[in-house]
Order: C-alpha cells, then sequence, then structure tokens
C-alpha cells in the first residue's frame, strides 16, 4: 500500500456519475465539485459558448483560487490541474447518451458527449498531462454509485494500480 496522495483528480464525461460518486466520499475526504465553483462566481469562467450553452472555464483564475489544496477534484476538467493521481469514470455511451437525455440534454449534446466517450477523449487527455502511471480507469457502466465511490477510494489508498486503456467502446461508432 502506498501513501495517500494530495491531490486526486476524478474526471470523466458528462454523465458518467462523477458527482455522484465523490458525493458519498465527501465525508471522509475533502471533495472540490469544481463545476459548482465555476457557476458559483463569474471570475472563473471567461465566457459563454453561445453554441453549447457552456461556461469556458478560467482554469488559471481557478488554480490561483484553489492555491496549495487537497482532496478529491470533481469535474470533467480536473485532469487538467496538478495531480498526482486520476480517476477517468467510463461510462458505455449508449448507457452515457441515456442518461444525459433523461437530464433534459439536447439530443445533439447528449450524442457528443457519447462520441466523445467512444473516442476516450478524456482518458486521452488525462493520458497526455499526466502519463500513464498516474491515471486510473473505471469503467462505471452497471456499478451502483457505492460501488463506484469505492473504487475511487481505492485509488485514494493506493490500493489499486493505475489502468489506463483498459476499456474499449469504439464499437459505439
Amino acid at each position: 500500500m502506498s501513501e495517500r496522495p494530495l491531490r486526486v483528480a476524478v474526471t470523466g464525461t458528462p454523465g458518467t456519475g462523477k458527482s455522484t460518486a465523490t458525493g458519498l466520499l465527501a465525508d471522509e475526504y475533502e471533495v472540490i465539485h469544481l463545476n459548482d465553483l465555476i457557476k458559483s462566481d463569474e471570475k472563473f469562467w471567461t465566457t459563454r459558448d453561445p453554441e453549447r450553452g457552456s461556461l469556458v472555464a478560467d482554469i488559471e483564475a481557478i488554480t490561483a483560487h484553489l492555491g496549495d489544496w487537497s482532496g478529491i477534484l470533481d469535474s470533467h476538467l480536473s485532469h487538467l490541474f496538478t495531480v498526482d493521481r486520476v480517476v477517468v469514470l467510463r461510462c458505455a455511451p449508449g448507457v452515457l447518451e441515456d442518461r444525459l437525455r433523461e437530464r433534459g440534454e439536447s439530443r445533439e449534446k447528449a450524442a457528443e458527449n457519447a462520441e466523445a466517450e467512444a473516442l476516450d477523449v478524456v482518458l486521452s487527455e488525462a493520458v497526455a498531462e499526466h502519463g500513464l502511471d498516474r491515471v486510473y480507469e473505471v469503467d462505471a457502466t452497471g456499478m451502483t454509485p457505492e460501488a463506484v465511490a469505492g473504487a475511487i477510494a481505492d485509488v485514494v489508498e493506493g490500493r489499486r494500480p493505475p489502468s489506463a486503456g483498459t476499456v474499449d467502446f469504439t464499437d459505439y461508432l
């Protein structure tokens, strides 16, 4: 068992279960829900994407605000920050698309996110930024939120080895 890292990113395509799972860990670890922070103050975003209606995060402003943080950083953007380990939650694209539609996302946005999941977009970014030895891929398809939280805790506590590249959803394409 290795020493507990100070900073762990939990990332993944929107709809993979990041906020639900990390919410279950809030009693044991400091959890920062980055998307809530971004929405809370205009100083954390630069503009609104007119096509998607989403906010464009100001990574530099957020980094300055977080300072010398520790814990779990939850967001589809969390892998863009300096962290010790990155957990990339994955979900079968068809399931992901259904979840996003149930949340009220447009058909186009849900399909775009499902395609990004099939193409390993977030995983590829995380590996490029942090290397294979610090990325932990978790296929959350069909897992309960408690099981996903347990997998994240296993990464935080050093009970799970790095595992980038173990999930393949290219058949969706």
